[in-house]
């Protein structure tokens, strides 16, 4: 018998100067990069976290704690392959992911199907199965005034 999960995660990071932009796992050419310990690809921690929560394994900061030297300007590819491979010990993969990125700049329509293709070689999926949105808020917010960049996502695990 197959069993079947759902997860939500979500994450945010600061645009600022002097950083490059990582986003779905590809660098993207933008004159700000986000902050973080790691190189704070939203887009993947929102995944990690959301495939975390669906096997009931808490979350990325809790695997990946943003004090420790081990994951100091870590690829977050990695980060993603070892999250696939952490909720494979509770014989878990993944299903699909369906993600949304917020951000006001830059337009990230024409990079999609590269993040889809990067992400799925990561966590061992069809491209298929790797949906990604990007929207914006319409100028209003924290993302509308080009402060911070933010991601969504959704997962399907199955057993």
């Amino acid at each position: 018998m197959s069993k079947i999960r759902v997860g939500f995660g979500f994450d945010v990071h600061q645009l600022v100067e002097g950083r490059e932009l990582w986003l779905g796992g590809i660098r993207i050419e933008h004159s700000l990069g986000l902050l973080g310990h790691s190189d704070a690809d939203v887009l993947i921690h929102a995944i990690c976290d959301a495939l975390l929560g669906a096997a009931n394994m808490r979350d990325i900061g809790y695997h990946f704690p943003d004090n420790s030297e081990a994951f100091h300007n870590i690829d977050s590819k990695i980060l993603l392959h070892k999250t696939v491979d952490l909720i494979a010990t509770k014989g878990y993969k993944v299903g699909n992911i369906d993600a949304t990125i917020c951000a006001e700049r830059p337009k990230l329509k024409a990079y999609i199907p590269e993040m889809q293709k990067c992400l799925a070689e990561v966590m061992g999926v069809e491209v298929d199965d790797v949906s990604i949105k990007a929207t914006t808020t319409e100028k209003l917010g924290f993302t509308g005034r080009e402060e911070g960049i933010s991601a969504y996502a959704t997962v399907l695990i199955e057993k």
